[in-house]
């Protein structure tokens, strides 16, 4: 039979105990080893919950009582005593710097937890920033940012016929290469969303370069899908097109979602409307599209050289908008 690490630490812990208690009780050392149940607490507990060690050290207490009792009965006499107080204490304090170590090592653990979790979303500046603060960055809140939706074309078309291994393998390629592009300009990926996903430039900590990330964000997702593509230029039908859009305005950001499973997402019409803008990508043959909300954003950043890259395709029409959108585009490099 097999057993775990943690069940041999506290197999052997046990046996120590019993062994310290035999000896305790029945040579003629008088509690000079009562001291040693601390190693039993060390070696059998260390993976135990708080609650465990808690009552190892009671037990190993107890067991030092006992060992008196059955040595000494009820008399108080001589250098016994001071040996059984000086066993307890050890014991204490062992049980006590057990328990910190423990509760030490579960925050600690948590901690790493939580930043993975957050790195999944969050570029590595922002998730250092998460973990140093005290206020939780989930309070509701309204905030200027710029929102940003990737997505391939035809990617139906571009997976039929496809095993589904070669499917989740390209999904799973694609999704590192928009990914590494966000956090590389210091966004935050809200949600993936199959074959695209959907990235924040402000929330949760918002800079005074957001639309300047944003657009640098996507002329950084043009050119490596462009070198995707080159890649496989002798196999014409591994090529992909992916479109982004952007738009510049105030969202609401918080916590979402059942008690069982809450996100942290950001929604409002600025959302709607930068998924819109992407849609439209198709209809003028454009790999990005963002609003004139966002090249103003832009120039008020002082970042006219970065909007001088977009060109005016005029007002159109967006599916789901009131009024016209005026559009302006950045074509394939």
């Amino acid at each position: 039979m097999f057993h775990s690490p943690r069940s041999q630490s506290l197999i052997f812990g046990v046996v120590l105990a019993v062994c310290i208690f035999l000896v305790d009780t029945i040579s003629s050392l008088h509690f000079a080893v009562a001291s040693l149940y601390v190693a039993a607490i060390l070696i059998g507990v260390h993976n135990l919950e708080c609650a465990g060690i808690l009552f190892s050290g009671i037990s190993c207490v107890a067991l030092t009582a006992l060992s008196y009792l059955l040595t000494h009965g009820f008399t108080f006499v001589g250098a016994a005593p001071l040996r059984l107080f000086v066993s307890f204490v050890s014991i204490a304090i062992t049980t006590a710097l057990v328990i910190k170590n423990r509760s030490a090592s579960q925050n600690l653990a948590e901690l790493n937890r939580e930043r993975e979790n957050l790195a999944r979303f969050f570029s590595p500046k922002i998730v250092e920033q998460l973990v140093r603060i005290d206020v939780p960055h989930s309070a509701a809140c309204r905030e200027n940012a710029a929102v940003l939706f990737a997505d391939v074309v035809e990617f139906t078309a571009y997976s039929s016929g496809k095993a589904p291994d070669e499917v989740i393998a390209f999904l799973r390629e694609l999704l590192n290469l928009l990914g590494e592009a966000v956090f590389f300009h210091e966004g935050s990926i809200d949600k993936f969303l199959g074959d695209g996903l959907m990235a924040v430039f402000g929330p949760p900590h918002a800079s005074n370069e957001d639309a300047t990330n944003a657009a640098l964000c996507a002329m950084r997702i043009r050119d490596r899908v462009s070198q995707w593509n080159a890649q496989r230029v002798n196999n014409p039908d591994k090529a992909i097109r992916v479109a982004v859009g952007i738009h510049w305005g105030e969202v609401v950001q918080g916590d979402i979602g059942t008690d069982q499973q809450l996100e942290f997402t950001v929604v409002g019409d600025t959302v709607n409307i930068a998924s819109r803008v992407e849609a439209y990508c198709r209809a003028l043959n454009a790999t990005v599209l963002v609003t004139a909300e966002f090249i103003e954003s832009l120039i008020a950043e002082g970042r006219v050289d970065v909007a001088n890259a977009f060109t005016s395709e005029g007002r159109h029409m967006l599916r789901g908008c009131k009024d016209p959108v005026h559009l302006y585009s950045l074509q394939a490099g």
